[in-house]
């Protein structure tokens, strides 16, 4: 009887130990491959809208050491038109923003609209909407409330990024508190896949 006893114990140890590993792993991959990100608020409209459902490549940047933010190996470097989260220098909150520069680029916003490196990237769209275009990426702004501050043209230092909301007359971003380091970037948003009136989708960023 204690002999069976112990066989128990020994197999409820075993069960509880390969959950633990399991979940432990779980843990790991999410901080270093991939996650979620819930849009609070229509900072990014009209690329993402408030309640979208984001998945983010936490490898895009480099892979990190789980639960840390030191990178193992990887050195993709952020590129104009990525949607990337970080943390905000200013309060520590959560982010999910647009970077329009990178380091080495001369920057300047007027009225909402990006020039980078002497070229301005918009296309208007009527009274309050524009597109930009960075690369392959075209960025659809809303412009409904103006265009937000202006940021004077100044260089982006090495490894620094800044990072701005398609709504720029709604956003807080890189114009109020500076530039962003590499670094400090968890991941690269890739697409969404949830949408309030639509459900599950595909949208990719």
């Amino acid at each position: 009887m204690i002999i069976k006893k112990n066989i128990a114990m020994r197999a409820l140890v075993s069960e509880i130990a390969s959950l633990l590993v399991l979940l432990g792993l779980m843990t790991a991959a999410r901080s270093s491959l991939a996650d979620h990100y819930h849009v609070p608020s229509g900072s990014m409209e009209y690329t993402l809208m408030p309640g979208d459902r984001v998945l983010v490549d936490k490898t895009a940047y480099g892979f990190r050491i789980p639960l840390t933010t030191i990178d193992l190996f990887g050195d993709e470097r952020p590129q104009r038109g990525d949607v990337a989260v970080f943390d905000s220098p200013r309060d520590g909150r959560r982010l999910i923003k647009r970077i329009v520069a990178v380091g080495g680029d001369v920057v300047s916003i007027e009225n909402g609209l990006l020039t980078v490196n002497g070229e301005a990237l918009h296309t208007p769209v009527g009274e309050h909407a524009a597109f930009e275009r960075f690369g392959d990426t075209e960025a659809h702004l809303n412009l409904e409330h103006g265009g937000g501050p202006d940021l004077p043209a100044q260089r982006v230092p090495d490894g620094m990024v800044l990072a701005v909301g398609d709504h720029r007359g709604n956003s807080l971003d890189g114009r109020h508190w500076g530039f962003v380091p590499e670094t400090e970037l968890y991941g690269k948003a890739v697409a969404v896949f949830y949408r309030r009136g639509e459900g599950f989708t595909w949208r990719t960023l």
